[in-house]
């Protein structure tokens, strides 16, 4: 089958792996990722105007596409090929609203009283703002409403000092985006699940935990993600089957909510959980893959793809698929400065690398497979694979030796000091 693939970051090289394995890809990009151009039997650039990726399918005999970034989501992209007759295993813009509209989440999650919601008030006005802080001591994150590529939240007591740092940057996004949404603080352990669905069965995929902070032990300013862990046995040692089981139901409540509010959901959806003292809490649910998280499941995932993605579009999806039982541990190399004032840089890669339990996926870089330029986003995810996560991170750590540039990486992921202290607290 002829498969379409729109996107072309870490997340977009892991999926285009999976589906060259099988069926023929043909890609749309936003940078010229070399490892998706190596395995594409075409390719064309991303454009906002979405017949001329309809006539680009239609050129090739499209049987199936799918769409990973969420900002292309957020456009009519989807409901354009479903108009076009080709078929697509990914929500189209009123569906993907669970991601690029933290209100329609709230409001779905309130309305159909699904368990798991966190206090939260919606403030479209700076004097309604000031009272609310006036009237509440508590600690509150601070959420734009819309897409912020993972960048955009800020919670009192870590991004934010005190209330009076919390209003004034409400108060920007009230300015920006006419209203923004304010949480009661949550604290807790959070972990990722992702999940396909045909609207009806929700298959989970392994839990993952994702590492946003930029910097070693958690610190610094949020990014898109820095590296992500999964282990062998698809839980995390400090979380019970319990919690994975509560927010499992929960995802799958989502997706049903979603189905009787005349707004069903096809695709890949995950959900961003925190494991309180009270329960375990929705943080956000995503409308897409998880990047860098994705690229841990997609790494085992035994399955074809392609395959569950005809059956996520034809609504025939069963809650058989398979994944290797081993542990994944990712780090991402990033350019100098990421995350606060990035440059752009070059890295070699030796030849051949990779083997059975190391894996270079590339995210925002142009070049060859051995020498690439970065952007300001991020460059290389490295995956381990072992029988546990310190192996894996010990994995990602030796080899290592054979990128050579400058970048940084956060070296604490997935080390045994790293999970020894997560599984005492």
């Amino acid at each position: 089958m002829n498969i379409l693939l729109v996107g072309s970051g870490g997340r977009e090289d892991a999926i285009a792996r999976k589906i060259s394995e099988t069926d023929t890809l043909y890609s749309v990009v936003t940078n010229e990722n070399p490892s998706i151009l190596r395995l594409s039997n075409g390719v064309m650039k991303y454009t906002k105007n979405s017949q001329e990726i309809i006539n680009f399918a239609n050129k090739n005999k499209i049987d199936m596409a799918f769409v990973g970034p969420d900002d292309i989501l957020d456009t009519d992209l989807v409901d354009k090929l479903r108009e076009n007759h080709i078929p697509v295993a990914s929500p189209g813009k009123n569906a993907a609203m669970i991601e690029t509209s933290k209100e329609y989440m709230r409001y779905i999650m309130k309305k159909y009283k699904i368990k798991g919601d966190i206090e939260n008030t919606l403030i479209s006005s700076k004097d309604e703002l000031s009272n609310f802080f006036k009237n509440n001591d508590f600690e509150y994150a601070i959420k734009p409403i819309g897409l912020t590529g993972g960048k955009g939240v800020k919670v009192m007591g870590l991004q934010l000092s005190n209330a009076a740092e919390a209003v004034k940057y409400a108060s920007e996004i009230i300015d920006r985006d006419g209203k923004v949404l304010i949480e009661k603080r949550e604290i807790g352990e959070e972990f990722s699940i992702q999940a396909f669905t045909d609207s009806k069965t929700v298959a989970c995929m392994p839990v993952v935990q994702d590492y946003k902070r930029l910097y070693e032990n958690d610190l610094g300013p949020n990014t898109g993600g820095m590296g992500s862990i999964s282990d062998k046995n698809f839980i995390l040692p400090f979380l019970s089957i319990d919690v994975v089981n509560e927010a499992r139901e929960i995802l799958k409540h989502i997706v049903n909510a979603m189905k009787e509010d005349n707004n069903p959901f096809k695709g890949v959806i995950y959900g961003q959980f925190m494991n309180t003292d009270h329960g375990v809490k929705v943080i956000e649910i995503n409308a897409r893959f998880a990047d860098p998280e994705s690229i841990n499941v997609l790494t085992l995932l035994k399955s074809n793809i392609v395959d569950i993605f005809l059956d996520i579009y034809s609504e025939t999806l069963k809650n058989n698929i398979k994944f290797i039982n081993k542990a994944t541990v990712l780090k991402y190399i990033v350019p100098p400065g990421y995350g606060i004032k990035p440059r752009e840089t070059e890295l070699t890669i030796k030849d051949r690398i990779e083997t059975d339990n190391f894996k270079v996926y590339y995210s925002s870089v142009s070049g060859t497979l051995n020498k690439v330029t970065t952007t300001k986003s991020r460059s290389l995810a490295l995956i381990g694979i072992a029988d546990t996560i310190y192996e894996a991170s010990d994995i990602v750590e030796g080899n290592l030796k054979y990128i050579t540039g400058d970048y940084y990486i956060r070296h604490d992921i997935g080390t045994e000091s790293m999970i020894s202290r997560k599984i005492k607290d």
